[in-house]
């Protein structure tokens, strides 16, 4: 086993390596992480069990016996406090979508313990140590840990085996998993490709607190719809056929997103975008409109319809949006320090 960060305490190291030992047992194939990402990853389950340098596995917390949970930043605090770690609040996110969902997927670590519906950005969507990896984590150096492990191993399996479940899943169509952990299989082709580029890399980047309420296959025309949501949001008829390829709620600002995901047609054109206003008239939230293409030479074919005060976003130049709202972002930009 690899040891970690030698500028920590000894104390602090060998339970950060012990952490590493638990999530090995469990079915993380550690080796395959970068040094610092496998500490994250100890650190994280050490935050989640309240295991600090001096304390004992068998006092671990865990959700349904303990109340302990907590936030991505409130992780980060327990980090810098007892573990050495010198990281800004600002950084949470990483936290949440990379280190705990490691321990989700991994059946170590649960979302939103005390409030399982609580969206994203929801002060009670906190994390805690799954009821199911009790024994194993508080067993940990007992002659029952061996034990614990296989009946962690056989309830949960492991987390190799599900990757390897996912990847057979690519094979035969593409995949796109969603905020929510649900996974979703579409047909393969270009046009649902985008589709995955806009779920996995569009929404968390410009819209983190999205949920997905709608998403369209371009075989089997409705593949995901929670109708209970959009109705609730006071969306148009469900059943009239005029859907954009994705809608989404963004729960921070109490936006409705609108996308099309274009391949060979149907960007969002002046026709198109007036078409949504009325149709989506009933909304109680305002509404963003994007059309995604896969690159800039598609984007060139289709520039001259798109509608003013909507978005554009590339997959290939993921970071940039391009607004099509006239003089609303208007303005002069710094000068970068290299050219100055």
């Amino acid at each position: 086993m690899a040891k970690l960060n030698s500028s920590l305490s000894s104390a602090a190291r060998q339970k950060a390596d012990e952490a590493l030992q638990i999530l090995a047992a469990a079915g993380i194939d550690i080796n395959a992480l970068t040094p610092r990402r496998k500490h994250r990853l100890a650190l994280a389950l050490l935050a989640l069990s309240n295991i600090r340098p001096q304390d004992d596995w068998p006092d671990a917390a865990v959700w349904g016996s303990s109340e302990h949970s907590l936030t991505s930043r409130e992780t980060i605090t327990f980090w810098n406090t007892h573990y050495g770690e010198n990281l800004s609040s600002g950084s949470y996110d990483d936290v949440r979508r990379v280190d705990f969902v490691h321990l989700r997927e991994a059946g170590l670590a649960v979302q939103s313990a005390a409030n399982p519906d609580a969206s994203t950005n929801n002060p009670t969507r906190r994390w805690a140590v799954a009821q199911s990896a009790g024994h194993l984590t508080r067993e940990f150096g007992t002659r029952q840990w061996e034990r614990a492990v296989d009946e962690f191993i056989a309830e949960q399996g492991t987390l190799a085996d599900r990757t390897n479940r996912y990847r057979d899943l690519q094979r035969h169509g593409v995949v796109i998993t969603l905020s929510n952990g649900c996974m979703l299989q579409l047909t393969p082709g270009p046009h649902n490709d985008l589709q995955r580029e806009v779920v996995e890399n569009f929404f968390p980047r410009f819209a983190p607190d999205s949920e997905i309420l709608y998403l369209g296959d371009a075989t089997h025309k409705i593949l995901y719809r929670d109708d209970q949501r959009l109705n609730a949001l006071g969306f148009f008829d469900l059943e009239h056929g005029r859907l954009p390829d994705i809608v989404a709620f963004d729960s921070a600002r109490n936006w409705i997103l609108l996308v099309e995901a274009v391949h060979s047609s149907n960007p969002m054109t002046h026709l198109r975008h007036l078409e949504l206003e009325r149709l989506t008239a009933d909304c109680s939230h305002p509404r963003v409109y994007v059309s995604a293409f896969g690159t800039r030479a598609s984007f060139r074919q289709w520039i001259s319809d798109i509608a003013w005060e909507t978005e554009v976003w590339i997959a290939d130049a993921p970071d940039h949006l391009i607004h099509f709202d006239g003089e609303k972002f208007l303005g002069p930009y710094p000068i970068p320090d290299r050219i100055r």
